[in-house]
């Protein structure tokens, strides 16, 4: 195997010459002449560089990572789709790791991230209303920042000392729920997700508020953020015999669970009951009844935060306003 000993004694340089016209350098250069004898060299012998070598002389890598919570969600999926694409015209290999939903684990990946000298980070979703919590994520965080120089966006609420990219989450529920109302329906329940999960939050009480005085919220039950806490919480509020106009479930693979739930408890949808979910993610193609839901532009989302945690100038701040309504069988 060829060393990088090899490709100096080639080039007629000195090892330190070849790893800095080679791996690059955060505090001395090589001219030019020196820096293109060595890179021949090296090309000829098919010298294959060391990333972890070319990290450290450079004080970072070109690996960006991403962190989600959920990779089977296609929230998530969608979500790193975008940040593929963006890090990829960076120059960037994302690292990816997954969180599970767990704090504890984000912050173990951020540290990772850390070790790893990624040239920036991006953590996507799963932000909870725990202040002890978010502040040892903050601290993480910042050791991370302090170490590698580089930027760390979040897909999420501005609840932290970084960038945040947040998606329409208020603003689209009230407006699905005004939508909802005009039709004239006028009971809903909501499957709200976990009580301190700060998008479920935001999505629950936007739709509330959307209805003010066109409708009445007759039940609320929690679930976890996931196709099975849908499942759950739609079978527990039709056990009770509860039967709103309109289920709001208040992600999309939430409200898929919902309709696997009614369809097991023998109860139909639209005819019995209506369900209308929040993301509009790709999976909904297959769904029947098609599903009333908000559409937001993920892909989008992900490529905004990249260009937020590597530094650059983006002209697409726009996606985080984004949404729009869309009305489909499942509330007709």
């Amino acid at each position: 195997m060829v060393t990088l000993s090899d490709v100096a004694k080639a080039a007629g340089v000195s090892l330190s010459t070849a790893s800095r016209a080679i791996n690059g350098s955060k505090d001395r250069t090589v001219n030019a002449e020196l820096r293109d004898r060595v890179l021949a060299a090296a090309a000829e012998m098919r010298y294959t560089p060391n990333a972890a070598a070319q990290a450290i002389a450079r004080g970072r890598s070109t690996t960006l990572s991403l962190i989600v919570h959920d990779i089977t969600d296609p929230y998530f999926s969608s979500i790193a789709a975008g940040v593929s694409r963006a890090a990829r015209a960076a120059g960037s290999t994302v690292i990816l790791g997954i969180a599970d939903h767990d704090l504890a684990q984000t912050m173990s990946l951020v540290e990772a991230a850390r070790g790893h000298r990624s040239q920036g980070l991006v953590i996507v979703g799963g932000l909870r209303a725990d202040t002890e919590l978010l502040s040892a994520l903050q601290s993480v965080i910042d050791d991370y920042r302090r170490s590698t120089g580089a930027g760390v966006a979040i897909v999420g609420q501005a609840v932290l000392d970084v960038a945040s990219v947040a998606p329409a989450n208020r603003e689209g529920a009230a407006a699905l729920a005004r939508a909802l109302a005009a039709r004239g329906h006028g009971t809903y329940a909501i499957l709200t997700g976990p009580s301190d999960h700060l998008t479920a939050r935001d999505r629950a009480e936007g739709f509330a508020e959307g209805l003010a005085d066109s409708g009445e919220i007759i039940a609320r039950i929690e679930g976890d953020f996931t196709r099975d806490g849908g499942y759950a919480a739609m079978t527990e509020l039709l056990a009770d015999g509860v039967r709103p106009d309109v289920v709001f479930a208040v992600n999309d693979v939430m409200a898929v669970g919902a309709l696997a739930a009614a369809r097991d408890a023998g109860v139909a949808v639209p005819g019995d009951v209506r369900v209308a979910g929040f993301d509009d993610i790709p999976t909904l193609r297959d769904i029947v009844p098609s599903l009333t839901t908000v559409r937001v532009p993920l892909e989008r989302i992900g490529e905004f935060a990249v260009s937020l945690a590597l530094g650059a100038d983006s002209s697409d701040e726009s996606a985080t306003q984004e949404y729009e309504v869309v009305l489909r069988d499942s509330t007709n």
